[in-house]
């Protein structure tokens, strides 16, 4: 039989308020205490649907030393709601240590479906949504440049949270290492009022958003993936003519099918 869940992954509006579920309110308004980034920020969306529970901060900068505390509340049988300023919690917010712990612990954790700003983004790019990878935020410093440079070659879409004072910069270095003319698209404000999706090349995205005199707004990055095919390498023995013929031999069973 399975635990009892004690811990409840809550996903909140990105923007628009009425993206909420029934179900997260009726959760939000059961557990004990509700674990928020910004207590002002969740304090609003409470007050917002009506809710009045104790409010905890959980944030990248104390998680560490909240952690232990929480499991032994837990532990007793208190009820949490893990909730970001928006979003799911737990995708480029903290919240993983903490269900990594109470799994660990046997503790139940359950998290309910909700927004999350990455899927409106790749589908409204109008790339490929069957395969795709999402990157999160890229390394601000150390281990930037190898990350960009392990993406080269990659084949699916690659989507990437932005803020808007790096955006400009991230996008430059995307065309940089991913070529000029690489198909992508930049989202910001998503559900809001301002909400804008701006489809183009690195190189047209970049200057288009340098000329702007302000940006605002948290941003979403969907790159095209590699669709060029890599080249074969030659085995020993056999010349590129091998291939030439392999490769013709290849397209002939497609046109039959």
């Amino acid at each position: 039989m399975p635990n009892p869940t004690v811990l409840y992954l809550v996903p909140t509006p990105i923007g628009n308020l009425e993206d909420i579920t029934l179900r997260a309110i009726r959760v939000l308004g059961e557990v004990g205490t509700v674990l928020c980034e910004d207590t002002r920020t969740s304090g609003r969306l409470m007050q917002h649907l009506g809710l009045k529970k104790p409010l905890l901060s959980y944030h990248l900068h104390n998680e560490h030393q909240q952690v232990p505390r929480l499991l032994e509340r837990l532990e007793k049988g208190e009820t949490m709601a893990l909730v970001s300023d928006a979003g799911t919690p737990g995708i480029s917010d903290p919240g993983f240590l903490l269900v990594r712990e109470c799994l660990a612990k046997g503790l139940g954790v359950e998290c309910l479906p909700g927004a999350t700003a990455f899927v409106p983004a790749l589908l409204k790019s109008g790339f490929g949504a069957e395969r795709f990878t999402f990157e999160g935020f890229l390394p601000v410093k150390k281990g930037r440049q190898t990350r960009l440079l392990q993406l080269a070659q990659e084949t699916r879409t690659m989507i990437f949270y932005e803020s808007p004072h790096r955006i400009v910069k991230t996008l430059g270095q995307l065309a940089e290492v991913l070529g000029p003319s690489r198909p992508a698209s930049v989202s910001r404000e998503l559900t809001k009022l301002f909400e804008e999706t701006v489809t183009g090349t690195l190189a047209s995205l970049e200057a288009d958003f340098a000329a702007r005199p302000a940006i605002k707004g948290e941003i979403v990055v969907v790159v095209e993936g590699n669709l060029a095919p890599p080249p074969r390498e030659p085995r020993p023995g056999r010349d590129a003519s091998y291939y030439r013929r392999a490769d013709d031999a290849d397209d002939e069973s497609e046109s039959e099918d």
